[in-house]
């Protein structure tokens, strides 16, 4: 499955982002999905995962109350909503997909695409 993620862009502190991660040649209900983040001269972090069917969400911390993901399968699309944006916020965002559970670490997830940039500005 190819992955491609968007809506990334430069936004104010406080402000919201919604990205967007659209799926080819597969269809994402197979798939446990989750969106990192790698800001520049660090490791990928996790941000947030959901299950296949939706109904498990998983964040980290930082982005608790802040962010959520969700997806529609009938789309084939998974999103991430962003509120109260903050400058730590500022990352280059992934997409990826895993073929069982919502596993929170970088190296269980079986595909990824290309990142989309957050920029927050404050």
């Amino acid at each position: 499955v190819q992955l491609q993620a968007s809506g990334g862009g430069l936004v104010q502190a406080g402000g919201s982002l919604r990205l967007s991660c659209a799926a080819s040649g597969g269809t994402l209900s197979g798939y446990g999905m989750g969106w990192f983040r790698q800001a520049p001269g660090k490791e990928r972090d996790f941000v947030a995962a959901i299950s296949r069917g939706g109904g498990v969400t998983r964040y980290a911390d930082s982005v608790k109350g802040r962010f959520t993901i969700s997806r529609d399968n009938a789309k084939n699309t998974v999103s991430l909503q962003m509120y109260s944006l903050k400058p730590d916020d500022t990352a280059v965002y992934f997409c990826a997909a895993n073929r069982a559970g919502v596993p929170t670490r970088a190296r269980d997830f079986d595909y990824w695409g290309q990142g989309t940039q957050v920029t927050v500005s404050s």
